[in-house]
């Protein structure tokens, strides 16, 4: 079964609901995703604008 991720922010859900914008609308239709372990050290994470560590969609259809 292929990963949901929330439209709004891009994070992969498991649950109704997405964690950190409380989003309902998902997509199953992605490329690519990043792991983002530690936020406060991470460029990428700086760069993408994501606060909250977690596995993101880098491209969302």
């Amino acid at each position: 079964m292929k990963k949901k991720a929330c439209r709004e922010c891009k994070l992969f859900v498991d649950g109704s609901h997405c964690p950190i914008c409380n989003g309902t609308d998902f997509s199953t239709n992605w490329q690519g995703r990043v792991m983002i372990l530690n936020q406060e050290k991470s460029l990428i994470a700086q760069k993408i604008g994501m606060k909250r560590g977690g596995e993101y969609a880098i491209k969302l259809r």
